[in-house]
């Protein structure tokens, strides 16, 4: 696949994809993200994504919601520790509408007051929602235990204390210290001409003033090898391993993605799947992840199963943690493992709209598109060296947190 990547002078970036298809997929990412709010502001990142729908200086909210749906599009919008990314699917002779909009929303929304307190409401729902699934809050639980002290230790949802005082100064604050030209991406992907994208890109975008950076993102704090067991009135444990990894520029993520893969990654034939669901039929659900960040990541383990099978769980858990990292994997286990790897990538590519983001990503971490044939060379020259000593590092006991939500008594 080729990519053209457009630079305006406001330092808006843009990344264009050509492809035979009567839609398209658009997105607007922006560089900024629950790790850049301040204590007492915890999950302004998150409302100003709600809020962007609501009304601009010429649209109304109803403007808003019609300007793509009239004409058959989607419109949505989330945010992340680190990005909030507007997009939107199209026929093919819209994409005018969508950058227009996108425009209007990004620049020009005016947050009313009676919106924000509707939308507040709306949120303060949307955290007892996710309260009332262990299964998902752990995970934010866990990485504000990782992360305690730090940006990437609260739950994008925030508190509802900070919530409830958010005003119009909160969101101005927060948007002038994090949301910069320079740190914008546009990514479409559709059946048009370099050119008559670029002339579409330069109509909307290059009218807005440039914003330089000015924000530095603070050090991440670790907390590591603690054990933490909390109540919840549920029937189940739900319990986390796990241990801070490496970043997007670290050669060694590389690795780390494979060996997820093969430990508890998509997919049922899994190390741990087969070793502990399948094997044992102790837990229905158990995988690993690997979440990567700008400056460190997160290796986790989880798992949900009966109080009496935890122990042996656990167990089992750590007995192929310690194989990976005395006895590493074979060499056929490895070309197997990237063989798989490598079609689950090329697969996910069939999703255009969560290709089209990942490439604007791409723009925003390293200025450029990392494509299929760099991914698939640097899957190829992993060793199986080179996962031993990433198990050994990774896996290091000193360095394994774990947290368990545990039924009441």
């Amino acid at each position: 696949m080729e990519y053209e990547i457009i630079r305006l002078d406001n330092g808006i970036r843009a990344v264009f994809h050509r492809q035979a298809s009567p839609i398209t997929h658009t997105c607007l990412v922006v560089n900024a993200g629950s790790r850049d709010e301040e204590p007492g502001r915890f999950g302004v990142a998150h409302f100003i994504e709600h809020l962007l729908f609501k009304q601009t200086e010429r649209r109304s909210m109803q403007q808003i919601l019609n300007h793509l749906e009239a004409v058959g599009g989607d419109l949505n919008a989330y945010t992340t520790k680190e990005y909030t990314c507007v997009h939107a699917s199209i026929l093919r002779p819209h994409l005018s509408k969508a950058l227009d909009l996108f425009e209007d929303i990004i620049f020009h929304s005016t947050f009313p007051d009676e919106e924000m307190q509707k939308e507040k409401g709306v949120i303060a729902d949307e955290m007892a929602s996710y309260l009332d699934s262990p299964e998902e809050s752990i995970i934010d639980d866990y990485e504000d235990l990782i992360y305690k002290g730090s940006g990437l230790g609260h739950n994008i949802l925030g508190l509802e204390k900070d919530l409830m005082a958010f005003d119009r100064d909160a969101i101005r604050t927060f948007l002038q210290n994090n949301y910069h030209t320079h740190e914008m991406v546009i990514g479409i992907t559709g059946d048009y001409e370099l050119k008559a994208v670029e002339k579409l890109l330069r109509r909307y975008f290059e009218p807005v003033k440039e914003n330089r950076p000015i924000r530095e993102r603070g050090q991440v704090v670790l907390s590591l090898n603690e054990h933490i067991e909390m109540t919840k009135p549920i029937n189940q444990v739900h319990y986390m391993l796990g241990s801070p990894a490496y970043g997007i520029y670290d050669d060694r993520k590389t690795g780390l993605l494979l060996l997820n893969n093969m430990l508890g990654g998509f997919g049922m034939s899994s190390i741990l799947n087969l070793s502990i669901r399948e094997k044992y039929g102790i837990a229905y659900t158990i995988e690993s992840n690997y979440t990567l960040f700008s400056d460190t990541g997160l290796f986790t383990i989880y798992f949900g199963t009966d109080d009496e099978k935890v122990k042996r769980a656990k167990k089992l858990v750590f007995r192929e943690l310690d194989k990976l990292k005395t006895k590493g994997v074979s060499e056929s286990q490895l070309v197997k493992a990237k063989h798989k790897f490598k079609g689950q990538i090329a697969l996910a590519e069939e999703n255009r709209m969560s290709m089209i983001i990942a490439v604007a990503k791409n723009v925003i971490d390293y200025d450029r598109v990392i494509s299929l044939d760099e991914v698939f060379a640097k899957i190829d020259e992993v060793s199986a060296a080179d996962v031993l000593a990433i198990a050994q590092d990774v896996f290091d006991e000193d360095k394994l947190t774990s947290l368990a939500f545990v039924p009441e008594d």
